[in-house]
């Protein structure tokens, strides 16, 4: 596989034929599905190992061929045409009830006024709930909204506060990674449309002190968004399986809207998450109409306008075949797991974990110690031995989110092992700065990158660029 990947920006240059432009006359359909193939085999191979940090949240490949099953039915469906798909209206209005009612947004007893949409992903849900607070600011005649978000936030509401024209107020979180809520509270101003918590954090898996910015949200008549996308499949579960966490979802008054990712540890194929309100009509801020178009009245939900029927479809699917007894025991299988791969890292005093995740392993170099190691070196010995952890920075750090393949004693023992050594090495590493380091979206993989935004661009034109090979 590593002569495949010869150059990350030339993947598979030498074996596979390279299409700078579009072929005369059509590849063979099985010569095509047998690349296909190839690639799929190999690719899956590491994510199925259990040695990866998130990426792959099931690795169930019968899940996946059932999955692909009901897609193949609704792939070509263009679902902006309700009449012509009412199959998806259904599918769709499932989804988001059975997410709010696992949030406790409509639970039993309650006035069941939550509402939602599903959406692309996780970027797409904070981008759409950044968007109905933007407009919530609109209508009390704000016209430079600000959010105050903990540094930890992710940065897909950054995105949005580009795209959007809101002024992030950010603020600082302590050593165990929660957000400072008195920092928070002091930096509400007449412009504050919106407060953010996590649950958990994308860096540290932690939950922020959502009741304490609840509270906070209703003294101040403001919206609370909590950013479930990466925990919410998994905290909910928590409880039902005897693990102790703080309190998260809409059971928590002043939570007015919260993201969820179905293609996370909801187990649907990617592009899939689900955006919640309440109440439910804070939905309707992100509605888009255009009624003097001369191609008729024009209307979408969100910001996707065509999408496939395939992934409703298949979210549908993957949440009623599963059922709460199935996401349970994988929660359980993965609580444990956890406990496990925390105890192998609180076994060095190198290490020091960070915060209290219930499905993340984070961690970075004890700063005590009077010679610290750098974790990064302790990554580049653990890519070494196979694994795929993600870096973090602001401090240092490492985190290894548990997902299914990884939930077993046997990954747990294999890490402790490799993690021995890995701080082994780290003592005395064979260069002086590590090979890793902390850039999202591209793992523990070496890449050059400039600290200029500049260079950064030219690194994103070059992935998507065919140009003369190595």
């Amino acid at each position: 596989m590593a002569d495949a990947r010869r150059s990350p920006f030339h993947p598979y240059a030498g074996r596979f034929a390279v299409h700078p432009v579009m072929p005369d006359a059509g590849v063979p359909r099985a010569e095509l599905l047998d690349q296909v193939a190839q690639m799929a085999a190999e690719e899956d191979r590491r994510g199925d190992s259990g040695r990866v940090s998130g990426s792959i949240y099931s690795g169930d490949h019968e899940h996946y061929a059932f999955l692909a099953e009901v897609f193949e039915k609704f792939a070509h469906a263009n679902v902006i045409q309700r009449d012509m798909y009412p199959s998806a209206t259904k599918m769709e209005s499932e989804i988001v009830a059975m997410t709010a009612e696992l949030l406790h947004g409509n639970a039993v007893g309650d006035d069941r006024d939550c509402g939602g949409t599903v959406t692309s992903g996780g970027t797409e849900s904070l981008l759409t709930a950044m968007l109905v607070y933007r407009e919530v600011g609109r209508a009390k005649g704000i016209t430079a909204p600000e959010v105050v978000i903990p540094v930890t936030g992710h940065p897909a509401m950054f995105k949005a506060f580009q795209y959007f024209g809101i002024i992030p107020v950010v603020a600082p979180v302590f050593e165990d990674g929660k957000a400072d809520v008195a920092w928070m509270r002091d930096h509400i101003g007449p412009n504050t449309v919106a407060l953010v918590g996590s649950a958990g954090s994308y860096p540290h898996g932690v939950i922020d002190p959502i009741g304490e910015l609840g509270a906070l949200a209703l003294e101040h008549d403001l919206g609370l968004h909590v950013d479930a996308c990466l925990g919410g499949f998994i905290l909910a579960w928590a409880e039902p399986c005897g693990v102790p966490v703080t309190p998260f979802d809409f059971s928590v008054p002043g939570v007015s809207s919260m993201s969820i990712d179905t293609h996370k540890y909801g187990f649907g194929f990617k592009g899939s998450s689900v955006v919640l309100f309440k109440p439910h009509t804070l939905r309707r801020h992100h509605y888009f109409v255009l009624n003097g178009w001369p191609g008729g009245v024009y209307g979408s939900p969100g910001i996707a306008g065509s999408r496939s029927g395939g992934i409703i479809a298949s979210t549908w699917a993957a949440m009623l075949s599963l059922g709460k007894a199935g996401y349970m025991a994988i929660a359980d299988d993965i609580f444990t797991t956890c406990t496990s791969i925390k105890d192998a890292v609180r076994s060095h005093d190198e290490l020091r974990l960070i915060g209290d995740s219930v499905f993340m392993a984070a961690f970075r170099a004890n700063p005590d110690l009077a010679e610290p190691i750098d974790v990064y070196h302790v990554n580049d010995s653990l890519m070494g031995s196979g694994w795929r952890l993600n870096g973090a920075q602001l401090p240092p750090a490492l985190h290894f989110t548990l997902t299914r393949p990884s939930a077993n004693p046997e990954v747990a023992a294999a890490f402790a092992a490799d993690l021995a050594v890995a701080v082994d090495y780290a003592r005395h590493p064979d260069q002086p700065l590590p090979r890793s380091g902390a850039v999202y979206g591209s793992g523990g993989r070496e890449v050059d990158l400039d600290s200029t935004t500049a260079a950064r661009f030219d690194w994103f034109d070059a992935m998507y660029d065919v140009g003369p090979l190595d």
